[in-house]
């Protein structure tokens, strides 16, 4: 049967697999620096930064949600703004739900130019 099958012996095997210990584990290092660098430390930069513009809401800051509501802020409380969006409504929205703090005067630009399209 060793005509159509070769024998195979393992006498050389035991001394590559000692050469290989630290090596093996230098793909795995690399991967996870890898990842803490273009993954992890950035999400975590956003996540900061996020927090602290929540934090620094204020009484007349205008700003969007999530969900895509432009508003200005009226009141603020510990867990929840109130911010009013149109002349006469107001929504109550988490703090947390704010996405990005835009420049003062786009909520009055955006009526403006809403305006202007439905003439």
């Amino acid at each position: 049967m060793s005509f159509f099958i070769s024998d195979a012996f393992a006498e050389g095997a035991a001394a590559a697999a000692q050469d290989s210990g630290f090596l093996g584990l230098l793909p795995l290092l690399l991967i996870f620096v890898l990842f803490y660098f273009m993954l992890i430390r950035p999400q975590a930069k956003r996540a900061k930064e996020h927090k602290n513009m929540v934090a620094a809401l204020d009484k007349g800051d205008e700003v969007v949600t999530n969900g895509g509501l432009l508003g200005r802020v009226t009141d603020v409380g510990e867990s929840f703004l109130t911010v009013k969006i149109a002349e006469g409504v107001e929504v109550k929205v988490q703090r947390q739900s704010v996405s990005a703090l835009v420049p003062k005067g786009t909520v009055k630009s955006e009526v403006k130019n809403s305006s202007k399209k439905s003439d």
